[in-house]
């Protein structure tokens, strides 16, 4: 077994889990929606969508497989990103296909880090743009960009935000603005590399708290809804994924400059 961090580890069983709910499921994961219903061979590719997470977060955690199983997930989550997010987003920039965008972006982003870390003397001669420090940064960049609609959403749709804040915390537009703000700035200070390693992890931070705060309670309520359920998922793997890239500074100041 090879564990090259807590975020590593916890991303891998996001993947492992995301593939159970899909085989058990029989269809797409609120991880992969939404998917056009024109989309060749869909079924073909629901099955394909459990079992990649599924076999590459499985060898993720092996040593012998885990350069493999990132090689696989990357270009697998790029391609997912590149042509099934990206044109429709540019053809109907509207919430749930930019909101798509910004969730595989995160996925794509940690994938690429573990990429990364991995990488072989293979990758490293004929992929050094991807396997080495540039691919590193387009990683980091990629989750800064997924980080900024995150925050942009609480100013969209306030009153949709307002309401998940617990009832015992006051001032619920202030925790609206104020989260949505600092997913903001976050992607900004990521995508500049100003204070980079404290924004990624105060994002992560903030991902996770909201997890514990928000669908906790909700969750030993039994009250959730199967929306609900599915912003569960989303917000675990998301968290994951946040926690791959937070720990690719490792070793660089908390409030360092120029961190790209």
């Amino acid at each position: 077994m090879r564990i090259e961090s807590v975020g590593h580890a916890v991303f891998a069983v996001a993947m492992i889990a995301i593939g159970i709910l899909g085989l058990i499921k029989g269809d797409f994961t609120v991880v992969w929606q939404p998917v056009p219903k024109g989309v060749p061979a869909r079924e073909v590719l629901a099955y394909l969508c459990a079992f990649i997470p599924l076999a590459t977060g499985i060898a993720l955690l092996w040593q012998r497989a885990a350069a493999t199983a990132a090689r696989i997930l990357l270009a697998y989550l790029l391609l997912w990103l590149l042509v099934l997010r990206v044109p429709p987003t540019i053809m109907s920039f509207t919430v749930d296909q930019w909101w798509s965008s910004c969730k595989t972006a995160v996925l794509v982003s940690a994938a690429w880090v573990l990429y990364t870390w991995f990488a072989t003397d293979w990758d490293r001669r004929h992929l050094s743009f991807a396997s080495g420090d540039k691919g590193l940064r387009i990683a980091r960049v990629l989750f800064g960009l997924g980080l900024i609609p995150f925050g942009l959403a609480h100013f969209l749709y306030l009153k949709a935000t307002t309401i998940l804040v617990p009832g015992w915390l006051p001032w619920h537009v202030f925790w609206a603005y104020f989260t949505g703000a600092t997913f903001i700035a976050a992607g900004v200070a990521v995508i500049i590399g100003v204070f980079a390693r404290l924004a990624a992890a105060l994002s992560v931070l903030q991902m996770g708290l909201f997890s514990l705060v928000v669908w906790v309670p909700i969750l030993l309520r039994g009250s959730l809804s199967e929306f609900q359920m599915g912003e569960v998922v989303i917000t675990f793997v998301l968290t994951a994924a946040g926690w791959v890239v937070a720990d690719s500074y490792r070793g660089k100041p908390w409030l360092g400059m120029g961190q790209r």
